[in-house]
């Protein structure tokens, strides 16, 4: 049972890494340049970012719970338990914190494009806090990944 929970643990750094790399790093912006309407580009790669934080989600909560289960007190001493847990608190927090804020500006911009309406400061400002928050979770699973050889 155990070379099968240490395997799961390494699949879900494998999968939840490999997933922010693959659609932040490849899809959204092949998205954007392949796509004339932008408005469904940034539709697409919102979609492919929430599923994208549900995996983040359930593979981070899995790897924290492999931890405790396996080092007891000692996860809390250990450098994998707190780029985890950091990584679940920025995927929380880009989800259910700044992506609202992010779909509210879209609806008030109205019918037009949202970088040409009034709120394009105010989105444009949200969408680079998330930028910034998702890149650091990418530059934080690239340590889990290569400090976890």
């Amino acid at each position: 049972m155990k070379n099968l929970s240490v395997s799961l643990a390494l699949i879900a750094i494998t999968l939840w890494v490999g997933s922010l790399w693959a659609i932040g790093g490849i899809a959204a912006p092949t998205l954007f340049s392949a796509l004339p309407d932008k408005q469904l580009a940034g539709m697409l790669a919102g979609k492919l970012f929430t599923i994208v934080a549900y995996v983040g989600i359930a593979c981070g909560v899995y790897l924290l719970i492999f931890r405790l289960a396996t080092e007891g007190t000692r996860a809390f001493k250990q450098w994998f338990f707190w780029i985890v847990l950091s990584m679940l608190v920025l995927t929380l927090i880009g989800h259910f914190g700044i992506q609202p804020i992010i779909q509210h500006l879209k609806v008030q911009g109205g019918t037009a494009e949202v970088m040409q309406s009034m709120v394009a400061s105010r989105f444009a400002r949200w969408h680079g806090i998330a930028s910034i928050l998702y890149l650091i979770q990418s530059l934080l699973g690239l340590a889990l990944v290569l400090k976890n050889r």
